[in-house]
């Protein structure tokens, strides 16, 4: 399934760092804002979650709630939530469905070898569940204004 703009977010459903079963079905009447990243700890999705943790109060303010999701365990999860003060839920995807259903998991390639991986992607959802906007180019140091734009 290729998701675009207009389309409805496909349900998800995914526990969270402290194992709470979390729904996007959960957020209806409010804005989502479902990002992808490849791991936890990295350099690259340290910088995206940060720069979305300092910019939290001006995402909350436009009435957003924000959700990372990775194939990352709850514990995992946890360690990079308490190392970096995050004050988002961060979800397990450790089978890749979700990122399947969302279309953003496939063939990547690093220094000529490729491997099966997560395509650092957001949706913004609106409170109907509707996908509002996609954001394939992530600027991990500014993804907060790329979203507030």
């Amino acid at each position: 399934m290729h998701l675009q703009k207009g389309s409805p977010a496909p349900e998800l459903s995914a526990k969270n760092q402290n194992g709470v079963e979390v729904s996007l079905s959960h957020y209806i009447g409010r804005k989502v804002v479902l990002y992808f990243y490849p791991k936890d700890n990295t350099p690259t999705c340290t910088a995206e979650a940060c720069n979305l943790r300092d910019n939290y109060q001006a995402l909350l303010a436009q009435g957003y709630v924000v959700l990372g999701i990775s194939a990352d365990k709850q514990k995992t999860h946890q360690n990079f939530i308490k190392k970096y003060d995050l004050p988002f839920d961060l979800l397990t995807d450790t089978d890749n469905e979700i990122a399947k259903a969302f279309g953003v998991w496939g063939e990547k390639q690093l220094y000529g070898r490729k491997y099966m991986g997560v395509f650092r992607t957001t949706f913004i959802i609106d409170s109907n569940g509707i996908i509002e906007e996609i954001i394939e180019k992530v600027e991990s140091k500014n993804h907060a204004q790329q979203i507030l734009k």
